[in-house]
């Protein structure tokens, strides 16, 4: 992994586009639910399913609900929960779960209420520790875990930044990326994956074995090719790609009045 990595190249009008949400589309809130989303942000990913025949697709730790609520009116192509939940572009969607682990969940809520600086995420597929409001918290989270995993392999944990994931062990945006680009739109396209996090990693190298285009967002090693520094970065490259770009008579006009 590297800290250093040039600028993403201009995005083609080939591209296969992923983009992760929290920290990559959104600024990162203290809490899940406390996120802004950006006025620009439905304008431009309307832009670029127009400028990409609709290969764009969310893949996120979020669940597909929460960011079709977040996105709605829009439903695009998605991969929720770090890929245990995945929708096509036609509309088709499905979702993992290898078994109830209620009780893993109602651990997770006594040791927030012992430590109120914890959130406590629940989803179909998981359940996610957040301890962004006090990372002291970490070793604590990963040790509870850790033993809550120790007899149920068919479970994985993902660490995150100040989160702590666990998910079915089969779940990963890599493999989410990988069944995308078997399927229409986005068959025979150059994927891109915009990420921010170490849970992204799996997406970045998914991406690199098709001789694609992996953009790590902000701080940190990663094995990403490229690099941009932030949401509004994001946004920046994201818009350059809906520009208007000239065509030849306009070419042509800019060439007689140059003359």
């Amino acid at each position: 992994m590297h800290t250093l990595a040039p600028a993403p190249p201009p995005l083609p009008d080939d591209a296969a586009l992923f983009l992760d949400f929290d920290g990559s589309l959104v600024p990162i809130a203290p809490t899940p639910d406390s996120i802004v989303v950006p006025p620009a942000l439905l304008p431009l990913l309307r832009a670029l399913q127009g400028q990409l025949q609709g290969a764009v697709a969310i893949v996120s730790g979020r669940e597909i609900a929460v960011l079709d609520a977040y996105l709605q009116p829009l439903r695009l192509a998605s991969a929720g929960a770090h890929g245990a939940q995945r929708r096509d572009a036609s509309g088709h969607q499905c979702d993992a779960s290898p078994g109830d682990i209620s009780a893993v969940v109602e651990a997770c809520q006594q040791l927030a209420q012992a430590h109120p600086a914890l959130y406590v995420e629940p989803k179909q597929s998981g359940v996610a520790l957040h301890y962004r409001r006090d990372p002291s918290l970490e070793g604590l989270c990963l040790h509870s875990l850790q033993a809550m995993l120790a007899h149920r392999p068919q479970w994985t944990l993902l660490r995150g930044q100040w989160v702590l994931e666990m998910l079915p062990s089969d779940a990963s945006k890599g493999r989410a990326i990988q069944a995308f680009m078997q399927e229409p739109p986005f068959a025979g396209r150059t994927p891109f994956f915009v990420g921010d996090d170490i849970s992204d990693e799996s997406g970045f190298a998914a991406v690199l074995a098709e001789r694609g285009v992996a953009i790590k967002v902000g701080p940190g090693a990663s094995a990403a090719s490229h690099h941009l520094d932030g949401v509004d970065a994001v946004y920046q490259w994201l818009q350059a790609a809906c520009a208007p770009r000239p065509g030849p008579q306009s070419l042509h006009r800019h060439a007689e009045a140059q003359a």
